[in-house]
């Protein structure tokens, strides 16, 4: 029968009932962990041997040639991860409001950071004479953004200490959610999942989550330095938690911030990993693990500009990491000759932004940009109501006319993208663009792959075959559980199947794979890492959208590396293995048949190593990855994109690499799992 006729065929049998065998084929422990904990165990010790040879490397800098060189390396690297920054348009900004309070005023203002992207600001001033310094306070994850008690205390504790202060609404908080729906109001109410969200899109663009965040906050700078009371070369910048990510961002990456105050957020990557796994998209930042950029390098970056690390002896954000942070600051601080210039505050307590925070960010403000050094406390003072702090009359920038979010500007970029992908295809052969596609992901060659050790661990009898039980270990610390399904006699080709929800899903007496076997094909059925017997099945919020192996993706992100060319490399290594297992003295012809999520991983296998396979059928594979980026609601996308692969490829590039009349999607699926019509 006709591969691809035969393939088809296969479709139509129905996985029937429950299945009496036990198709698992782990033991309770693979190399002394759960089999759902391999991947974490796994990307882990990468993690530990990164941070160890990171740590090592930090102390060879001792002249001052060595330290400017790694502060400009880690600038580089870290603005290259960004995907750069757009260019300064013009802010548009208008004050909307003003009030006068006890001891200070406000003013609200909205501007754009990009053309008709608004960002909406509160201001805080002084009632000292200017020229007076202007303090930045990014805010951290909250639902009220700027509006938050945290967010208003702050910096009205630094306007009545002589101090100008200006506290913003990031994307998806505040007035700026970024989905608004028919019923005028938030689609995503989370700030964290709204940052997810984005990232998914802005990865692939090349770009991050904090590429907008950051741009956001630069533009904030830019408003500080426009008002003519402000002394634009006294700016401090201050905030906790997500603000304390900005802060980071943002003191290491723009020069014009002199003082800076991060709070509860900078540990170390060891320690944060180590303890309460990765955070949303902007507080990861692509291979920044592998090229030893961590979170001490944000206050290295900047030296020997002041920076206050400010933490909280019971945080989340694990204390040992933040003195280990702070001892190499320290030194290299020193190295530069000026100690001084760096300290911590811990303050007893849990996450947050407590009095005693806010005191030391205010005095900290006050040393460095007014050469004032005293001790100041809190009052207690009133703080407004959510609304009386909108800049908009609806509490929301997107219902300004002609706004727009920040999947527009990924779209924006995408419609950019897109045309170069087409000249970049049209213009070069389809040699030089499969190197370029293997250079983005990292996806070795299939002759620089190691060769597998195999295990097999039991067996099942059936009626016309047998199932060997396989464990495929392509390297140390990746155990793949797989099934064999060997006709009596053989009279077929090989296939090679892998599934999205696991290798039993087609394995039943009856189903897919029973009637492949019995008409004498070998059919290999595995689990890619992390998927079926190895899948964590996270019940975090995040799953929802990001998938269930959403942590150890973004760990893996951290790495430099991907799921997505881990699990390619799984899938060579598996056909590889295919053709010569029970193969006699001619190799196995194999096909493939993917279904689901493996669908992105398998046809990069296909198109990068064709020979390798006879035929490919790859159902309910996502249909592109332009429809990720124009899918604000994308689903259980996250395990599959590549940082930057839309600069130059897309997966239907990739599918026209191969013969059409052997290699198919079949009933693709659209970013939010749902079918599509027509072949892409």
């Amino acid at each position: 029968m006709n591969a691809m006729l035969h393939l088809a065929f296969c479709v139509l049998a129905a996985t029937v009932g429950a299945e009496s065998d036990d198709l698992r084929v782990l033991p309770e422990r693979v190399d002394g962990h759960l089999p759902s904990e391999m991947m974490h165990q796994y990307l882990l010790a990468r993690v530990h041997e990164a941070t160890d040879r990171r740590d090592r490397e930090y102390e060879k800098l001792q002249t001052p040639e060595q330290l400017v060189d790694y502060q400009r390396r880690m600038h580089q690297f870290f603005v290259d991860k960004l995907g750069g920054f757009p260019q300064r348009t013009p802010l548009n900004a208008r004050v909307v409001g003003r009030e006068q309070r006890d001891g200070y005023r406000i003013e609200k203002v909205i501007f754009e950071s990009q053309p008709r992207h608004y960002v909406t600001a509160i201001l805080y001033l002084p009632e000292s004479d200017p020229p007076y310094p202007g303090v930045l306070v990014p805010c951290g994850h909250s639902s009220t953004g700027k509006a938050r008690d945290l967010y208003q205390r702050a910096p009205i504790l630094i306007a009545k200490n002589g101090m100008a202060a200006m506290c913003y609404d990031p994307i998806d908080q505040g007035e700026r959610h970024q989905l608004i729906g028919e019923d005028r109001k938030p689609i995503i109410s989370a700030s964290t999942m709204g940052h997810n969200l984005a990232g998914v899109g802005a990865i692939l663009l090349g770009r991050n989550t904090a590429t907008y965040r950051t741009w956001d906050g630069m533009r904030a700078i830019d408003y500080l330095q426009s008002r003519s009371e402000i002394d634009p070369k006294r700016i401090g910048c201050t905030g906790i938690s997500g603000g304390g990510t900005m802060t980071s961002y943002l003191m290491a990456l723009d020069d014009r911030i002199f003082a800076a105050a991060p709070g509860c957020y900078l540990t170390s990557f060891r320690r944060l990993l180590d303890t309460i796994g990765p955070q949303d998209a902007e507080q990861d930042i692509h291979g920044q693990i592998a090229f030893g950029m961590d979170h001490a390098d944000y206050v290295m970056m900047r030296s020997p500009k002041p920076t206050l690390i400010m933490t909280a002896t019971e945080d989340y954000f694990d204390i040992d990491g933040a003195w280990h942070n702070f001892r190499q600051a320290k030194r290299f601080y020193t190295r530069q000759g000026f100690a001084e210039r760096v300290d911590l505050f811990e303050t007893d307590g849990k996450h947050g932004f407590p009095p005693a925070m806010r005191v030391a960010a205010c005095r900290w403000m006050r040393r460095w940009l007014l050469q004032v050094d005293d001790a100041i406390t809190e009052t207690d003072f009133p703080i407004a109501e959510e609304q009386d702090v909108w800049c908009t009359p609806e509490g929301e920038v997107m219902l300004l006319p002609g706004a727009r979010s920040v999947y527009d500007l990924n779209i924006e970029l995408e419609d950019q993208l897109a045309k170069r992908r087409e000249t970049f295809w049209r213009n070069n052969d389809k040699a030089k663009a499969l190197d370029e596609v293997r250079r983005i992901t990292d996806i070795r060659r299939l002759s620089d792959l190691p060769q597998p050790t195999c295990e097999k661990t039991g067996a099942i009898q059936r009626d016309g075959y047998r199932i060997d039980k396989l464990i495929i270990r392509p390297k140390d610390g990746i155990a793949l559980p797989a099934l064999a399904f060997v006709p009596a006699d053989r009279e077929g080709d090989a296939y090679l199947c892998v599934h999205a929800d696991g290798k039993h899903v087609d394995a039943a007496s009856g189903g897919r794979l029973d009637g492949m076997a019995r008409d004498g094909h070998i059919v290999l059925a595995v689990d890619l890492r992390g998927i079926g017997e190895t899948s964590r099945g996270d019940k975090h919020r995040y799953s929802s959208h990001l998938g269930p192996a959403w942590r150890e993706v973004i760990t893996a992100y951290l790495l430099g590396t991907s799921y997505l060319a881990m699990r390619a490399e799984d899938v060579l290594i598996c056909a590889r293995f295919l053709e010569t297992y029970e193969s006699g003295q001619t190799p196995n012809p194999v096909h493939l048949i993917s279904v689901g999520r493996t669908g992105p991983p398998a046809l990069h296998a296909v198109a990068l190593e064709p020979e390798l396979f006879a035929s490919g059928r790859f159902e309910n594979c996502l249909i592109s990855w332009d429809n990720v980026v124009r899918t604000p609601l994308a689903m259980n996308q996250m395990e599959n994109v590549i940082h930057g692969a839309l600069t130059t490829y897309d997966l239907p590039e990739l599918l026209r690499t191969l013969p059409a009349d052997r290699f198919a999607k079949v009933e693709p699926l659209d970013a939010a799992e749902k079918p599509v019509a027509g072949r892409p």
